[in-house]
């Protein structure tokens, strides 16, 4: 390292000039290998990223098309056979809801420890709390133990949808993370074949094989106070009240919470 001196000759004054050229010094030429080498080592892993999101973009498309067209053929097939019971003169039942959607609307006062306790098991700790649990003899017993604090029913797909896209909250690491990127979802559920928000809501208003972990993987969901509030807390909803079973009237109740 030093400073190379060639000597030029001035075509003016006929007279010896130096010219100096400055080395650049190793440690710079060694600094200036690395950016380069770790500016490409970014640009290819930004264009592997890039490649690799579009791929999942389109099979979250893809899946969701698959859902919403489930969904309308099982909406077509039920019409079918609701036309062919009422052309043959009889009736026709569907199948049983296998899901419930429990809002909780009183708060902690008067709570017998038998009450409490099962609120802690519904995942019911506060006010205006709700999740959805599976229909079975078990939780059908737990619920009218507890029907004074709570109102429940049966849920359509599209408020179920709603409440995950509008308050769906996820519990990663003991933490309450909102839904923001469909990797979320995959990094957890992903072994369960959920990837996306679409999976999701399918998990759920099916009540699919791996439906309690895709449950318990969301955060109670927290609703607003009703829209014109409540008609009267103290009595049961078949007089007019508003605790206990609404069957398909959950539906209207929880769009005014959202």
């Amino acid at each position: 390292m030093g400073i190379n001196i060639e000597p030029t000759m001035s075509k003016k004054a006929g007279a010896i000039q130096v010219e100096k050229k400055q080395a650049v010094p190793e440690n710079v030429n060694l600094k200036q290998k690395r950016d380069a080498r770790l500016k490409e080592e970014l640009l290819a892993r930004r264009a592997d990223r890039k490649k690799t999101a579009g791929d999942k973009k389109k099979e979250y498309l893809k899946r969701a098309e698959a859902h919403h067209n489930e969904y309308l053929n099982a909406e077509k097939t039920l019409v079918g056979e609701r036309r062919k019971a009422r052309a043959a003169g009889s009736f026709f039942v569907g199948e049983e809801p296998r899901v419930y959607l429990v809002v909780r609307i009183r708060g902690i006062s008067n709570l017998s420890p038998t009450v409490k306790k099962i609120l802690q098991l519904l995942r019911l700790r506060q006010l205006h709390n709700a999740t959805l649990i599976r229909v079975n003899k078990a939780t059908t017993n737990m619920l009218r133990r507890v029907e004074p604090f709570i109102t429940y029913g049966y849920p359509s797909r599209q408020i179920i949808s709603k409440l995950v896209y509008k308050r769906g909250y996820v519990r990663v690491n003991k933490q309450r993370i909102p839904i923001s990127r469909n990797e979320i979802i995959e990094q957890s559920l992903g072994k369960y074949g959920i990837i996306c928000v679409e999976d999701l809501i399918h998990e759920l208003v099916t009540v699919g094989p791996h439906f309690k972990e895709a449950n318990n993987f969301l955060w109670p969901f927290k609703l607003n106070p009703p829209r014109g509030g409540f008609s009267a807390k103290r009595h049961p909803f078949h007089n007019r009240g508003d605790w206990g079973n609404r069957e398909n009237y959950i539906t209207e109740l929880v769009r005014r919470m959202l």
